[in-house]
């Protein structure tokens, strides 16, 4: 008869031995900034800044922080210590701990699955703005172009108009009808557009070569895809904050309205951020820490990983407000005018803001640049 600490010792030679076939991380680094790829995105820089500021500036961290101590924490090192525990991924980690639960796994999965046709497709407009930003000048900032209407109109530096009744911008028609290619309706199907179509095949091949050996290839990329975007953060928060204007945007996106609390929608809105930030149930962190060690500590990892994606919302909310703030001020309009959420921010009023500041290609290029690699990172995650 074997005593415990036998059975214990053969217990970790056989969770050892399944580990090697799987594959490990070579270093807790890899782990730590793959899972910072993962959780830290777009949710950060296009979401949160603009429901902070809707919701009630400062009075929204309210519930944000108590989300995030009641369900964003505690939910990310259930996941993340599961899958380091069962050394499965997202789906059979649930048949080796319930198989009752196996559908919670193929339900993320297919939720993942959805998600990426959303994300391959912002991917290829990424992709097609970066290769535009490579101009003598920037084809969204003036409507001397083939696709702008008589009604386009274009905000330059020192411009101080508002756009007249019935008009469009120079960024928003270099999206409509450039990259989108806006037909009539839904019975004018039109023709390939080619330019998407080709940025859309190099998007695939990008996120393959980032995982056609696994976790050999993702962990070393990880060193450039999950740090870039962070220097990138800081750099548009300090060209951000020197400009004329920042002040305003800044205030204008912290701004405390207590009363806004009693709102539910605002107490929603901070939920749905926790999960929609922290990639909870989706199988990403599940599949992330089935790579550790068994005996790695990820407790205090997760506390860290929490701890560095708020903070990067709220670090992004004083760089692209103070982007707005000035982009507010030297158009004479209200900043909500031009705060907006979701593609509208990243494709349309960030373009438009960039053309207000010196050496705009240069701006622009870094910009995509960090929005590439937000989404290549999220969509060539390990399984």
């Amino acid at each position: 008869m074997l005593d415990s600490s036998q059975s214990r010792a053969m217990v970790s030679v056989v969770e050892n031995s399944k580990q090697q076939e799987r594959g490990q991380w070579a270093n807790k680094a890899e782990f730590i900034l793959t899972v910072a790829g993962a959780i830290i995105g777009l949710g950060n820089i296009w979401r949160f800044p603009y429901l902070c500021y809707k919701n009630g500036g400062g009075a929204f961290l309210v519930p944000y922080f108590l989300y995030l101590v009641t369900c964003g924490i505690p939910l990310f090192i259930l996941e993340t210590a599961l899958g380091q525990y069962t050394s499965q991924g997202g789906i059979t980690c649930w048949r080796k701990c319930c198989p009752l639960l196996e559908g919670m796994g193929f339900a993320s999965t297919i939720i993942i699955m959805y998600g990426a046709i959303t994300y391959i497709i912002i991917l290829a407009w990424a992709l097609f703005y970066l290769f535009s930003s490579f101009s003598y000048e920037l084809p969204w900032a003036n409507c001397k172009n083939k696709w702008n209407t008589d009604s386009c109109v274009s905000f330059g530096n020192n411009s101080n108009l508002t756009s007249p009744i019935n008009s469009s911008s120079s960024v928003m028609e270099f999206w409509r009808y450039r990259v989108l290619r806006l037909s009539s309706g839904i019975d004018q199907l039109g023709s390939i557009n080619w330019d998407i179509a080709l940025c859309l095949l190099l998007a695939w091949i990008i996120i393959y070569f980032c995982i056609w050996k696994g976790i050999k290839t993702s962990g070393k990329v990880a060193y450039f895809t999950a740090t870039f975007p962070f220097v990138m953060i800081l750099v548009l928060f300090v060209r951000g904050v020197t400009l004329p204007g920042a002040l305003d945007g800044i205030f204008f996106y912290l701004n405390p309205v207590p009363k806004r609390l009693a709102d539910p929608q605002v107490w929603m809105d901070a939920g749905t951020q926790i999960f929609f930030s922290y990639a909870i149930c989706l199988g990403y962190l599940t599949s992330l820490g089935s790579y550790n060690k068994y005996n790695n500590d990820c407790y205090k990892d997760s506390f860290y990983l929490c701890i560095l994606n708020s903070a990067t919302s709220f670090l992004s909310g004083f760089a692209i407000f103070s982007i707005l703030g000035h982009m507010a001020k030297v158009q004479g309009v209200d900043i909500s005018v031009v705060a907006e959420s979701g593609p509208g921010l990243v494709f349309i009023v960030y373009p438009q803001a960039v053309t207000l500041l010196p050496w705009p290609q240069l701006w622009a290029i870094c910009f995509f640049t960090m929005i590439l690699l937000f989404w290549v990172w999220t969509a060539s995650l390990p399984e």
